[in-house]
């Protein structure tokens, strides 16, 4: 089953922040690559946003429904372009990704992170991080959609307030 990729050549995507009890983030590493970032994934042709998320959750990091409680999402598209080099040229042309992200709090503290639901695992190596690391961690072109959705999405599971934004934090963003 493919991706749903858009009129505008956009592919639809599901993007994931995991928030731990201490206010962690789950942030994960490339399989055989340098580079992290959070899970996420295609949009399969009849699969709903939060249906896809789920899937990518199990597919990419081994927890199901049993180990989160889904927080919120964001309420429009976020929309990142590709640089040219990675600009996919068969059709349909994909220039880029819009996501619908998803905030889950993980209620299974002894849930086990696992790589080996797919054939070809998307990362071999996770860590907690503190909640706006990940913006500085993820390749350049994916960084106003990650400080987006952080922002977005943070108020609702830190109802008493957003961890600080950093001194690091660019002024661009």
């Amino acid at each position: 089953m493919s991706d749903y990729i858009d009129s505008d050549g956009y592919r639809a995507n599901v993007g994931i922040i995991l928030v731990n009890d201490d206010g962690h983030v789950f942030l994960a590493g490339r399989a055989g690559r340098r580079g992290w970032q959070f899970p996420q994934g295609g949009i399969r042709h009849g699969e709903s946003p939060e249906e896809a998320m789920f899937r990518e959750l199990t597919e990419e990091i081994g927890l199901d429904a049993s180990h989160v409680e889904v927080v919120g999402s964001t309420r429009q598209w976020l929309r990142y372009e590709l640089p040219q080099r990675y600009v996919r040229q068969s059709q349909p042309l994909c220039i880029g990704q819009k996501q619908r992200w998803f905030i889950l709090r993980l209620t299974d503290p002894g849930a086990r992170v696992r790589f080996d639901s797919t054939d070809e695992p998307e990362f071999d190596r996770w860590r907690w991080v503190d909640y706006w690391y990940p913006v500085r961690e993820v390749i350049y072109f994916k960084r106003n959609v990650y400080a987006s959705a952080l922002k977005e999405l943070g108020p609702l599971a830190f109802p008493e307030g957003l961890p600080p934004i950093p001194s690091w934090w660019p002024s661009s963003l």
